[in-house]
């Protein structure tokens, strides 16, 4: 009997472009959700070039609803998928963090919730799918489709980045590695913390991001022909079609992105004059650096530490009376206008706290701290290939070094924090973890085929919303017909690594 297959057809078509040529290299059955705004519906609509067996437009399944939420059904998906609906629902970043265009209300956050768990039971009931592709989960939509397939049996393979830069990890859990050995029975290679830190700069994943993702798409030209395409030819259907369009009318999203400008000159001004660029050698120092918010590696992977300033507090009191603690501000945080002038005097006022600039060279804080402390981030990793132990707030896949610390309870930190600083960590144990990650990891550079995607379609990330003619895409999936055979390639391997299990 043949695989069937599900796969998420999400806004950077990564999976559509995957499934191209998947269906000429795996013999199976292809099904796709497909959660994309109105101009590129049409192509979806239409396309003979990938041969699905069916097909839902997630947002068709979505509507205005003033009916009062079933909560006996919702309880019921709870029960029957092991999910907890609120943390998702709570945690949604156009629910409640990024709502700038419209107020969701109570039962209107239920109704879609209420009404995106029927159709994926749906799915799941009708189809019984053996696997579901996708990229790493960002919304709580998807978020809630991934852990419905997971805990119901679905095998899973989710494409995130790797925290090493020019790859990508495929696996069931994006914190997690699937192939897991015991570090102690790998060799050494004998690299030594020099050797390590240099290939961490060979595949810096930060600096990956910002040449490909973030530079490319801050462009004022892009910038200028997405406005052009927006405001001259967008129909704007979406803001009654798509619940993370609510309330964006072209007025409102004019206003939105000017202030949105004016608060990031504002702000970054604040930063420059405000924010430490040089550092005092002679204190010892605990290093916590700042995630990006809204972002998915607090909202889904930390979903009960998004409050990034009450973390600060908690680690600030959890320090020896001798230490400082630095905090940096991540560079990417540009991209959401940083954060308000008030939370950064917040965070500065605590007295033993000390603010970095987001250029601060990383190398140079990892090489003079003493500890460094993450919610979820991949600074961990890189830190210890300085030599310095971690503590993290949630499981991580580098969590398997033997330097790396969870915090299971607020109230252990300041016990966990003197133990780690007095810590010696060894370089093998992390020359042992890099022979196994890059056993977990996928050549497929997915940042770079990100930023073709963007280049392509998007006017460099500038806009989704967009038409996309099967001639454009036929062009695209031939010159880039290689990497996607050696993507696909990995997700048939994994396939028969899941049945061997």
């Amino acid at each position: 009997m043949k695989d069937k297959i599900i796969f998420w057809l999400g806004n950077d078509y990564t999976h559509y472009c995957l499934s191209h040529v998947f269906q000429k290299s795996y013999d199976c059955d292809m099904y796709g959700i497909v959660e994309v705004t109105e101009r590129p519906k049409i192509f979806f609509q239409n396309q003979k070039i990938v041969k699905f067996e069916k097909v839902w437009f997630f947002h068709d399944h979505i509507k205005k609803k003033s009916d009062k939420p079933d909560l006996d059904y919702l309880a019921q998906i709870e029960r029957e998928y092991k999910v907890d609906l609120w943390k998702l629902v709570q945690n949604e970043r156009i629910f409640l963090y990024y709502n700038n265009f419209h107020k969701f209300s109570h039962d209107e956050m239920l109704n879609i919730l209420e009404q995106e768990c029927r159709l994926f039971d749906h799915i799941l009931k009708e189809i019984k799918p053996d696997f579901f592709f996708t990229k790493i989960t960002s919304l709580h939509h998807q978020e809630l489709f991934y852990q419905m397939c997971k805990n119901s049996g679905v095998k899973v393979q989710v494409l995130t980045y790797s925290v090493l830069g020019q790859h990508c990890m495929i696996a069931q859990e994006p914190a997690k590695l699937d192939h897991i050995e015991d570090l102690n029975k790998i060799e050494d290679k004998k690299r030594s913390f020099t050797d390590l830190q240099d290939y961490l700069r060979a595949f810096d994943l930060l600096k990956q991001l910002d040449n490909k993702i973030l530079k490319p798409g801050s462009g004022v030209l892009s910038s200028v022909k997405a406005a052009r395409e927006f405001f001259l030819h967008s129909d704007s259907r979406n803001t009654e079609t798509h619940y993370t369009y609510y309330g964006r009318t072209k007025l409102k999203v004019f206003f939105y992105y000017l202030n949105d400008y004016l608060k990031t000159k504002f702000r970054g001004s604040f930063i420059d004059r405000n924010l430490k660029t040089k550092m005092d050698r002679s204190e010892p120092f605990v290093y916590l650096p700042l995630h990006t918010e809204i972002e998915r590696s607090l909202l889904i992977a930390a979903p009960f530490y998004t409050n990034q300033i009450e973390a600060i507090r908690w680690i600030a009191k959890s320090l020896p009376i001798n230490y400082k603690l630095y905090v940096k501000e991540h560079p990417a945080q540009i991209a959401r206008a940083w954060r308000s002038v008030s939370e950064y005097k917040q965070i500065m006022s605590i007295p033993n706290v000390v603010l970095l600039h987001p250029k601060f060279p990383n190398d140079e804080i990892y090489k003079n701290c003493s500890l460094l402390i993450t919610i979820a981030g991949t600074a961990g990793f890189e830190a210890a290939c300085y030599g310095k132990p971690v503590i993290t707030f949630v499981d991580l896949n580098y969590s398997l070094l033997s330097s790396v610390h969870t915090m299971r309870n607020f109230n252990d930190l300041p016990k966990l924090v003197r133990e780690s600083l007095s810590e010696k960590v060894e370089p093998a144990s992390l020359d042992r973890y890099i022979s196994l990650l890059e056993k977990n990891i996928s050549k497929f550079d997915y940042a770079d085929f990100m930023a073709k995607l963007a280049d392509e379609f998007f006017y460099g990330n500038n806009l989704m919303d967009v038409n996309i003619s099967e001639t454009k895409m036929k062009s695209f999936l031939e010159k880039n017909y290689s990497l996607l055979q050696a993507l696909a390639d990995d997700h048939i391997r994994k396939i028969k690594w899941f049945k061997g299990i």
